[in-house]
């Protein structure tokens, strides 16, 4: 649906890392750098593999939270232009984004809710969209003029990653030849430390050390990332996964998200799996969650021990590491990083830091690579 800048152009400027994103940790979340309009408006947004819309807040903010950085004015962009109503466009979007017609302006409108009863509303528009030193002209955005729920006023709204039509990886389409790769910084690691999230050829993982496994697409759910857990190993006990099937047609049982903090796992599952933990954790003592919310936790400190534990997935085992699999709730308190949810599971992005997680679209395969993600460069 989106036209992009010039081939030659295009791939002049990648050549010198144009297409590529900064990332940075932030509450539980990971915020990547975009720009949006003409003249280019910085924004920053949560990168999530879990939804498709690209969106920010927008002038007027009938009702959005607040935010550090000034907020997108569709007024002063010499590109924005808002879908009508009456159009191919909106009714394409309507199963997707859950758009519809505004009886007021006629501008295709739209409205998104999140897992964690978040929800943004607005104007779909086009507009030009600018990554690293490359502009995307003409690509599908959400202009939110009512946006409330636990958003991080460090952010200014989401990028979608998914699968869905109007994902910035879809949308970059031909460009970026279904390839896509971020590396999360650590929770513990310095507040100023960032990392890349790539596009293109830059983003393919290889090398010593990668484990691959097959992304499962259902045409059902095409936004969401499916791969198939096997097992998790907590020392020498292998625990059998039985996740619940994501959509219709779908082989896989979990989704992985960038955009969802914890991995959710089946009640049973989970308690199996923190009954083994818990077994083998040594040099520390038990505690209480302060936000009551984690059920395994411990007093933090360099004498917590924890057993080895391993992500079985179909083809490709994935050695966590402590960071991985506990995530500091308070200076003293660390907890399993891990919950208990028979909706849905998910792979979250506290399992995924270290890694350096490579999407490839075409091959429809997912990689892991243990990596230093504070590090520039990979």
């Amino acid at each position: 649906m989106a036209a992009a800048s010039s081939p030659t152009t295009t791939s002049r400027r990648r050549r010198r890392g144009g297409a590529d994103s900064p990332l940075a940790a932030s509450d539980g979340e990971y915020l990547m750098n975009i720009s949006l309009g003409t003249p280019p408006f910085p924004i920053v947004a949560i990168a999530d593999t879990g939804s498709d819309l690209i969106w920010t807040q927008c002038k007027p903010c009938t009702n959005c939270y607040k935010q550090n950085a000034a907020v997108f004015s569709p007024n002063s962009s010499s590109t924005y232009k808002t879908v009508p109503c009456q159009s191919s466009a909106c009714d394409s979007l309507q199963s997707e984004v859950g758009s519809y017609c505004s009886s007021n302006d006629g501008v295709c409108q739209y409205e998104a809710s999140y897992g964690d009863q978040s929800h943004t509303k607005g104007d779909i528009a086009v507009e030009t969209l600018t990554l690293g030193h490359v502009a995307f002209p003409k690509m599908v955005i959400g202009c939110g003029h009512d946006n409330a729920g636990t958003f991080s006023p460090k952010g200014s709204g989401i990028v979608g990653l998914g699968g869905g039509s109007v994902s910035l990886v879809t949308q970059l389409g031909p460009h970026i030849g279904g390839k896509f790769s971020y590396c999360l910084v650590p929770s513990s690691a310095a507040a100023e430390a960032t990392s890349t999230l790539s596009f293109g050829q830059s983003a393919v993982v290889s090398g010593n050390g990668v484990a691959t496994t097959p992304l499962i697409p259902d045409p059902s759910q095409p936004t969401f990332y499916v791969v198939q857990l096997e097992a998790v190993s907590v020392g020498s006990k292998k625990i059998p996964f039985h996740g619940s099937t994501v959509g219709e047609t779908s082989s896989g049982n979990i989704i992985v998200d960038s955009g969802t903090t914890l991995t959710l796992v089946p009640t049973d599952f989970f308690t199996q799996l923190s009954s083994a933990v818990e077994s083998q954790v040594t040099g520390s003592n038990k505690t209480t969650d302060p936000q009551g919310y984690l059920s395994l936790c411990y007093v933090s400190g360099p004498k917590l021990k924890v057993p080895s534990i391993t992500a079985h997935f179909k083809g490709a085992d994935v050695a966590l590491t402590v960071e991985n699999v506990f995530i500091k709730v308070s200076d003293t308190v660390a907890c399993l990083a891990f919950y208990g949810n028979d909706d849905v599971s998910i792979y979250g992005n506290v399992a995924q830091q270290n890694f350096r997680v490579g999407y490839d679209l075409q091959k429809h395969t997912l990689s892991f690579k243990p990596t230093d993600c504070t590090q520039k460069f990979f």
